[in-house]
């Protein structure tokens, strides 16, 4: 019993393009809802315009118990839980908050104007992979090959340098 009411933050799968009006309809049911955004500047062939997007496509985040996760799971744009070894995937109060915070020290996404060489060491600022950092393989066009080290392992990943920002 004492263990349901244990409060801890998790992922939930949303259906696509449904992040942000999930994340409204749960919180006005006073769920602890968090769907980090950011706004990006987009191009369409006759204009610019500012648009607020999710950081983390079909993702929102929600602080819960056993009994508000069930609820959650019931909302017509979940798709379910992202689960870990079996369980729900729980998210350290610290992550969120580094999130949280590296949201509010990069708001905007705009065009990169930084030249991005071969060792150079670089933060993502945008995408699934925001708030990590890693060092440039190689470069191809708008293109960085980064190794990523992270949890113990390396991963490579390819972005676009107008996601990256160079680290001191």
């Amino acid at each position: 019993m004492n263990n349901q009411q244990r409060t801890y933050w998790t992922a939930f799968y949303t259906k696509p393009r449904n992040e942000k009006k999930a994340a409204e309809r749960l919180t006005s049911k006073g769920f602890d809802v968090y769907c980090p955004t950011r706004t990006v500047l987009k191009q369409w062939s006759d204009r610019k315009k500012k648009v607020t997007e999710p950081v983390f496509t079909s993702y929102l985040f929600a602080k819960v118990d056993e009994t508000c996760r069930l609820e959650i799971l019931k909302d017509a744009s979940i798709v379910s839980n992202v689960r870990w070894l079996g369980k729900p995937a729980i998210i350290q109060e610290r992550e969120i908050s580094e999130i949280k915070s590296f949201l509010e020290e990069f708001p905007l996404s705009e065009l990169s104007n930084e030249n991005f060489q071969t060792g150079s060491r670089v933060s993502i600022n945008s995408g699934a992979l925001s708030g990590q950092s890693g060092v440039i393989r190689k470069t191809q066009g708008n293109r960085a090959f980064l190794l990523i080290s992270s949890l113990g392992i390396e991963l490579q990943a390819e972005i676009s340098m107008n996601h990256l920002r160079k680290v001191s």
